[in-house]
């Protein structure tokens, strides 16, 4: 892997650790960070060591949304250069949802924009109390981005979508979670140890199991409740043949806590 400019990346216990690392610019996104976002995402996706993902950022803000500044700048070019951006960042996103290690959120101070789509595509969120949360983007005059308007409104419904994106309301992190945004809001500083915790724990786990959830969960909307039933039936079969499936099960007989080797 390229060193990188706009984010911190290792491998730590089985989670690939991902950190937005533009303090200084509040974690905006910028095409280099788009691209380097999807860099690490394929890495965890192809690593078999990396069995769960966990994000989170440097500084006062999560992500305070595209870099205006960097936009700004490219002049009329801006289209080019936002096409450029959200090619990779889509691509990142794609990876993150898709892949078999669940990804978990640590989100403190506030997530805007692209910050705030992107929170809305990992799996497990979960946020300081003092977190906020808002669209933003029609505020400059340009629209979503980052997932938003697939994820969002699969999570809050329609009209609180068109809320968020059209008023640029901002949310406390106690109102995202009682929307469905978050799926857990703890102190401020007890963030950084209960999202380790949490991912430490799913690293643990039975990571084909957990990817088979994710990809059964992410198609639901688009099924039948026939065909789904039948993707269920034939993700429980293939667990069935899996290492993890024969430890789970001889665990529970055994009355132990079972060890997953993610196979």
């Amino acid at each position: 892997m390229t060193e990188l400019e706009t984010l911190k990346f290792e491998i730590v216990d089985g989670v690939g650790h991902i950190t937005l690392n533009r303090p200084d610019e509040a974690n905006a996104m910028n095409p280099t960070m788009a691209r380097e976002l999807l860099e690490v995402a394929i890495t965890c996706d192809e690593d078999g060591s990396v069995r769960c993902v966990l994000i989170d950022a440097v500084g006062k803000m999560f992500c305070a949304g595209g870099d205006l500044a960097e936009f700004s700048a490219a002049g009329d070019g801006m289209p080019r250069l936002l096409k450029e951006m959200t090619v990779c960042l889509h691509a990142a996103i794609g990876r993150l949802a898709r892949m078999r290690p669940p990804v978990v959120g640590a989100v403190g101070g506030t997530a805007a924009g692209a910050g705030f789509s992107l929170v809305t595509a990992i799996d497990l969120p979960i946020a300081a109390r003092s977190a906020r949360f808002t669209m933003a983007y029609t505020r400059a005059g340009l629209t979503p981005d980052g997932s938003s308007t697939y994820f969002l409104p699969r999570l809050i419904g329609r009209r609180r979508t068109l809320e968020l994106m059209i008023t640029n309301r901002l949310l406390t992190a106690d109102e995202a979670l009682e929307w469905g945004i978050l799926s857990r809001v703890v102190a401020d500083e007890e963030l950084d140890a209960e999202a380790w915790k949490l991912a430490r724990q799913i690293a643990s786990g039975p990571t084909l199991a957990y990817g088979a959830v994710k990809d059964l969960v992410l198609r639901s909307d688009s099924e039948r409740l026939e065909s789904q039933m039948e993707h269920e039936a034939r993700a429980i079969a293939d667990a069935a043949r899996t290492a993890d499936a024969k430890e789970g099960i001889a665990a529970f007989f055994d009355k132990r806590a079972p060890e997953f080797g993610g196979k």
